[in-house]
């Protein structure tokens, strides 16, 4: 399942299968779709991630995000939009600040490519198995 936060873009898991001389690795690994107005990202380069077809994608619970802060939904759904159209406000200024996500990750700018890095717990969680594996492909 992926989650798209509006104005932003798409986090999901994606099942990956790698094949080595030795054995077969299925591994899960977190991935995230860019989905910005393009003229917040003149001269920035990003990733091409292209989600599987068959990800059913959710739109952001704003209820169960209120549910951890104890804010009303509606109060949420606003900080995250505003939050984002700084963000976005930002990037159009040629600006090139961090956008940390907790427990997931951190989508950053460097040398012009704005991409998403995961954090090495947030991988290891998804996969127990091959975790390894997913570390090395994400």
């Amino acid at each position: 399942q992926g989650v798209l936060v509006p104005g932003l873009g798409t986090f999901a898991v994606v099942h990956e299968q790698i094949n080595s001389t030795e054995e077969e690795y299925v591994v899960r690994r977190p991935v995230f779709q860019l989905d910005m107005d393009m003229c917040c990202l003149q001269e920035l380069v990003f990733p091409t991630v292209i989600m599987p077809g068959d990800i059913e994608i959710m739109p952001l619970d704003y209820w169960w995000l209120s549910q951890t802060n104890s804010l009303p939904p509606d109060v949420v759904r606003g900080c995250v939009e505003e939050t984002i159209l700084l963000y976005s406000f930002q990037l159009r200024d040629r600006q090139r600040p961090s956008f940390a996500f907790e427990n997931i990750g951190i989508l950053s700018c460097q040398d012009n490519v704005l991409c998403m890095q995961f954090h090495c717990s947030c991988i290891a969680g998804l996969e127990n198995w091959d975790t390894w594996v997913a570390l090395l492909l994400t």
